[in-house]
This record gives C-alpha cells, structure tokens and sequence, in this order.
C-alpha cells in the first residue's frame, strides 16, 4: 500500500515519516495481523529506539499508544538489506511496461507494408521525410522529438489502452501520446475511440450547446379546449391532511384552478376534473407528465369514456409542460409568502391565489385570463365602490367583444411564442435525428440518494417509435439498469458505440 503525504506530512523527520507508515499500514491490515505476533522490519534506527523511550512527543506517545494493542517486535536491518522494498518506490516498474509495447510496436511494424517500405528506403538512401531507425525501430523526428512510429493496425488499440487508463478527455488522451508517439490525424482518432468507448457514453455529460429547440404547443381560439394538469408538492401537512395542490391551467386563456389534495391519487385526480366538468365541461385534450396519477389505467379509461385525448410529456423534460411548472413555481412563491407565520394553513390562501392569478395581467395574452375567458374585468371588493354606469353598453357589446378579445388574444401567443422560440434556441444547436431500430443511451432522469456517482446514461437502448418535437418510445436491450419502456427526447439521447455488436 502507498499513499500521498499531505502539506503537513512532508515536514515530518524520517523517523516519524517511517511510524506513520506502520500506523497507516497496520489501520489497513488490522483484521489480518490483530492477536497475531508479527514483526515490523526497518532500517530506521531512530525507529526502533524512539519506541522504547520514556520522553517523546505527544504524536508519537499517541502513535505509540495505538500500537499497544498489537503483539509485535521490531527489527532493524542495514539499507543494504532492504533494496527489495526500496525498489517499490524507486524502480521504475513503467519501463518493463514499455518494453513489452515497444516489442508489440516492433512486430507490428514489420508486417506493415507502409513501415516495411520506408525502412527499405532509408537502408538505401539513410534518410527519408525526416524517419529514421533506431535499434530496429522506426521512429519519425518532429521538431526535434523522435517519435516511435505505430502501425495502423495498432493506432487504435494504443489510443484506447491510453484512454481506458484513467476514461480521460481528447486533450488529455492527445497529452499522453503525442510526446511518444507518431499517429497520424491523432486527434480525430482519439475522438473516433472516445465516442465509441460505453463508459464514456454512460457516465459523461453530453458536451456543448444543448441539442433540441422548442416547439410551442399549438393553440386552438377556443377556450377549455386544452387543460394542463400537474401536482404541486407535497407541502406541509395541514389539519385538514391537505398535502398537494392539483394545478389545471387552461391552454389559451391561462385560467388557473387550484385545488388542494390529500394525495396524488387518480381518484383524487378525476374527482376534481367531475367538479370542472359540472362548471365548464369537458377539455378535448389534456397534457400532463407520467405521475402515477395519470399515468394509470384509471385515468386512462376516465378519459375514453369521458372522450378526452390524453398526452403526456417526456419523462424528467419539465419544458414539455412548461405552462403549469412555471405556474408551480409561482404558487410556491405565493402560497409561502401568504403563510409564512402558520404554514400548516396554507390551503386557506389557495382560493385568494387564485384569484390573484386570474385577474392578473398576462404578456402571452395581453390581457387577464378572467377577461379573456368571461369577456369583462373581474370585480372585487374595490371595483364594487364603482358605479355601474357601463352595465348596459358591455351586456349589448359582450359577444362582439370576447370574439374580438380572442382573436388578438391568439396573435399575441403566437407572437410571444415566436419571440420565446427564437430566443431559446440562439442557445440550443439541432437535434441528431433517429431512425427506427437506432440504438442509443438514454439520460437518467430519476437521481437521489447513492446515485450521485452512478452513470449519467443508461443503455443499451432501442428506437421503436419517432414522435413529434424531436421526441421517442424506446425499448431496453438485454438485462441493464434502467425501465424497460420509456420515452425520452433527443437532448437525453446519446448514439451508442457502433462498434459494439447488440
């Protein structure tokens, strides 16, 4: 065993160098030598003699002292007799390693009808395009370095036996070569064996501009046609056992409606969708992710016989759903701010929230959403101060307005949702695209506890389906780590190697 020594270590003297190196070594063996007799072999005389003294440094009487529960004796040997443990430390073990690569290299060269050519150049003409031979070895001179020619038969295995030595970068694969060795194009031959190396695939970040651009959610000019449906939570438990809030947000008008929930449920789901429904009806389609919620065979048959189309959205892509997770982090904001001195009142302020949110103005719309759904203003306490002197003109005016409303309200989403788009993919480049049966590394998306230092991909995946908006079904190929079926999005992809057969 060996370690480093730290700042601190390198000021000790050698004889108290030489204890802790027993210490250390005996905290690892422990297990092996403890009620054992054994004997610690040094050629540190001080060693040996600072053990039996009486007065000696509070380190060392520490040091001392953890060795008293060992049944041991010391011996001192002359230097002379120790080499066998010096040459640990100070023989240089890498030029065996490099003898035997060396002996490969040379009998690579001599099949290499290239390498084999040029050294019968240069027995003729004794130089040629700066090679020369050295013991037997074709070497090439770049700015003054002898660089051991490697045949390219062999390029490949030598730069991933460089790389597998530590899964290290381009650069600093290219560093360990590039002094010793002579590979034409190395640099895009170390890219080549990098991306087709499985750990790098699994455990690496994709590298650069994010692939994948935004694709707004169309939008019809209608109102209640679309719901966007997400659970916020959980919060802190209350009296009333509320832990959740269920969010729905309507597509085009931005309506919220918030509802506190004891649990994620299904039936919790789709008893708040029956209370919408007796109020506004029923949304064609509603998006959601793949909470247990409405992911479940319950909710699925809800919304056939209810006749709603229901998507869901890219597992771990927040974006997908991007409308209600912004709202959930308002909420969130809100809901704490309001509740701040008893927080296990929080569902007390999710009425008055929301109508906050309602009758607050929206960029996307250019307008409120109690507006843009209803036709007028919202009324509260201070509007009722008002005199209703324009009652009359809005009831004779109202329908003409709200048609009016909805169609400006249309043009500004889709002019915010150009100007959003634009501006999100300045930071994005295209996404590869995939075809059937490509198989592929997908992004883990799940994290938390011991998972920190796990792989960043898991595959080997399968393509079985292209979806719109740069989005897959895919299926695991053989017993790996991950889910067997999912979708996913060509951000969270990563072609596999292709030199690994499936």
């Amino acid at each position: 065993m060996s370690r480093k020594t730290s700042d601190t270590e390198r000021k000790y003297s050698s004889y108290e160098l030489e204890v802790m190196a027993v210490i250390e070594a005996l905290k690892k063996f422990r297990p092996y030598v403890l009620g054992i007799p054994f004997k610690i072999v040094t050629d540190c005389i001080a060693f040996k003699q600072t053990m039996s003294k009486k007065d000696i440094s509070s380190k060392i009487a520490r040091w001392a002292l953890m060795l008293e529960e060992y049944d041991y004796v010391i011996e001192h040997r002359q230097g002379t007799r120790m080499r066998h443990v010096d040459a640990l430390s100070r023989n240089p073990v890498c030029m065996i390693i490099q003898d035997s690569l060396t002996l490969q290299i040379l009998k690579a060269q001599n099949s290499d009808e290239n390498v084999k050519a040029i050294k019968d150049l240069l027995k003729i003409k004794n130089q040629h395009d700066d090679y020369i031979i050295k013991g037997d070895l074709l070497y090439k001179s770049i700015k003054g370095n002898d660089l051991l020619v490697v045949p390219e038969d062999m390029q490949m295995s030598l730069i991933k036996s460089a790389h597998e030595k530590g899964h290290f970068s381009v650069k600093r694969t290219e560093d360990h070569l590039i002094n010793e060795f002579y590979i034409p194009k190395l640099k895009q031959k170390i890219e080549k064996c990098i991306s087709n190396c499985i750990t790098c695939i699994l455990a690496s970040k994709k590298q650069g501009k994010q692939e994948g651009e935004l694709h707004p959610i169309p939008k019809v000019e209608l109102p209640l046609d679309t719901y966007h449906v997400d659970h916020l939570g959980p919060l802190e438990s209350t009296n009333k056992n509320y832990k959740h809030i269920l969010c729905v947000i309507d597509s085009f008008t931005k309506f919220v409606w918030l509802y506190p929930t004891k649990s994620t449920s299904s039936q919790e789901v789709i008893s708040k969708l029956e209370l919408q429904k007796s109020v506004f009806g029923n949304p064609r389609r509603i998006i959601s992710d793949k909470g247990s919620a409405f992911n479940s065979k319950e909710f699925d048959d809800y919304c056939s016989s209810e006749s709603i189309q229901h998507l869901s959205v890219t597992t771990g892509l927040p974006r997908a759903n991007g409308q209600v997770e912004r709202l959930n982090s308002t909420v969130i904001s809100v809901i704490s701010k309001l509740s701040k001195d008893d927080p296990t009142k929080w569902f007390k302020f999710v009425p008055e929230l929301q109508r906050i949110l309602n009758s607050t103005y929206q960029r996307s719309i250019n307008l409120t959403p109690f507006e843009l759904l209803v036709g007028v203003k919202m009324r509260d306490k201070t509007d009722l101060k008002l005199r209703e002197l324009i009652e009359e003109e809005i009831r004779s005016n109202f329908q003409e307005s709200r048609e009016n409303f909805r169609k400006d309200a249309k043009q500004q989403i889709l002019k915010v949702q150009e100007s959003n788009r634009k501006t999100y993919n300045l930071r994005r480049k295209p996404p590869n695209k995939y075809k059937i049966n490509d198989i592929v590394a997908i992004k883990r998306t799940q994290h938390g506890p011991g998972l920190k230092f796990k792989s960043k991909f898991l595959g080997p995946y399968k393509i079985t389906k292209i979806k719109p908006n740069d989005t897959y079904d895919v299926k695991k190929i053989g017993f790996v780590e991950g889910p067997v079926h999912t979708s996913t999005c060509a951000e969270y992809l990563k072609p596999w190697s292709d030199e690994c057969a499936i």
